[in-house]
């Protein structure tokens, strides 16, 4: 399932649960795109200042140390160029503002479906 628009990208998937981090990265591998990862919020945080060529996020809301709210507006304060797409297990009304004002780009909800994810990184690839 390789992709034509996420072959070229880098994407740090952000997620402390060890089966969803495995899900997703199994997920993306198939699209060609150059996978990070990072376990927790403040670990985003370095791996995002370190890695310069990094074109998108894929961070969970709920993470130790640092929630995702925290780690996104961190990066967007030093790296506005980057897309920052949060997942969630939660989508109550309200919660796409917070998201958005949070510093995210926009968000997908779990469960998570492979063409469902594709599609919502492609439309940030373009």
């Amino acid at each position: 399932m390789e992709n034509e628009f996420l072959r070229t990208k880098t994407i740090l998937i952000v997620e402390d649960d060890v089966s969803s981090r495995l899900y997703l990265n199994k997920i993306l591998e198939k699209t060609g795109a150059s996978l990070l990862t990072a376990c927790d919020g403040k670990e985003a945080i370095e791996i995002a200042m370190a890695n310069p060529g990094i074109d998108i996020i894929l961070m969970d809301i709920q993470l130790p140390l640092i929630d995702g709210y925290g780690a996104a507006r961190v990066i967007r304060e030093l790296r506005n160029d980057i897309i920052i797409i949060a997942q969630t297990a939660y989508s109550l009304l309200g919660d796409r503002e917070r998201i958005i004002s949070s510093g995210f780009d926009d968000y997908i909800v779990k469960p998570i479906f492979p063409q469902q994810l594709i599609e919502k990184l492609t439309k940030y690839s373009q």
